[in-house]
């Protein structure tokens, strides 16, 4: 019997979305140190690099509330495209949903802020619609409260 859900990881077979890593979503950060969160979001995105694995970077709301993508992650893809959106979903964007197809990979890497709003939606709202497998990156991944990342990661863990 082969069951896909229990394939391991590798470059060839997933890719990786950051969604809203920006200034002002950090801001709200209190379940990992800012600084940790950014370093090991920028860790994740070189090792995505380093291996070849297609990245997608999202962004809500960038002049009017969030901000910028944090500048170091964006040096680790010069010229690659950012997906703006309005809603806190990513899901809900068409063109978030048409650049994981573009990908052809199911394994879906999330390193988001925030766990328990950005990324579950995301989360729960693609696995409802869609085949996709979800893998949450805890450290490059932050939560208002670090209750708020226990449960929020537990929920998608239960998912």
């Amino acid at each position: 019997m082969n069951n896909a859900k229990l394939e391991v990881l590798s470059p060839q077979n997933c890719q990786i979305i950051f969604i809203d890593q920006q200034p002002q979503m950090a801001f709200g950060v209190q379940s990992i140190d800012r600084q940790v969160l950014k370093n090991n979001t920028v860790a994740l995105a070189k090792a995505a690099k380093v291996f070849n694995i297609p990245t997608i970077i999202t962004t809500v709301e960038t002049e009017s509330f969030s901000g910028n993508t944090y500048p170091e992650l964006l040096d680790v893809f010069p010229g690659q495209d950012i997906l703006e959106r309005t809603s806190m979903n990513s899901w809900d964007d068409q063109k978030v949903r048409d650049a994981l197809a573009a990908n052809g990979r199911k394994k879906v890497i999330v390193a988001g802020l925030w766990t328990e709003v950005c990324n579950m939606t995301f989360a729960l709202s693609c696995m409802h619609d869609t085949d996709y497998e979800i893998y949450m990156v805890a450290d490059a991944s932050g939560a208002t409260s670090a209750d708020a990342q226990k449960y929020a990661m537990d929920r998608l863990v239960q998912a």
